[in-house]
């Protein structure tokens, strides 16, 4: 079974987040919510509150790492050392990395966001240190999966589920959630 981390910082956007873990899950992936500000609970960008699993983990033994949205989440992820430096292990070791929304100024702040290869949430781009972002809800670099905001989020986690359990699986979910 597929292993995902997603960090959780208050002021995480809660369509993009709720979207990815329950699609995720839906499709037999384990996912682990991580508190990058400890264990307690998280407070998004609506005033939704969330519960991580646990806090963000100190060892890196997932198939993949999303970043969801929110600008207080991202500001709260982009200021968390600790997590820039798993982003960027993973990017230097060939490991996969998805964000969403405002969240690939993470991936920019860790230096990883792939030149003219991602999108992210309209008029951001301004922010970023690299340039080119597409118009497409969804972008697949490679090794760095992008997508647009809360409207992309279910195409977004139906492609994640896609790329770790395959496209029948993928099928399998979207049938499920009415999407195919």
């Amino acid at each position: 079974m597929a292993r995902v981390l997603v960090p959780l910082a208050a002021g995480f956007e809660e369509i993009e987040t709720a979207t990815v873990v329950d699609v995720l899950r839906r499709g037999g992936i384990e996912v682990h919510l991580g508190g990058v500000d400890g264990p307690g609970p998280a407070r998004g960008s609506r005033g939704i509150v969330f519960v991580p699993d646990g806090p963000l983990p100190t060892h890196d033994d997932f198939d993949l790492v999303v970043l969801p949205g929110g600008m207080g989440g991202t500001e709260g992820m982009a200021a968390c050392e600790p997590l820039l430096a798993l982003l960027r292990a993973r990017i230097a070791h060939d490991r996969p990395v998805a964000a969403i929304c405002a969240a690939p100024l993470v991936l920019d702040r860790a230096g990883v966001l792939p030149e003219g290869a991602f999108t992210c949430y309209p008029g951001l781009e301004g922010r970023l240190s690299v340039g080119g972002r597409r118009d497409e809800p969804v972008v697949d670099a490679g090794i760095v999966t992008t997508s647009q905001g809360p409207g992309t989020a279910m195409a977004f986690a139906l492609h994640l589920v896609e790329r770790l359990a395959g496209r029948e699986r993928r099928d399998e979910v979207a049938r499920g959630l009415l999407m195919a």
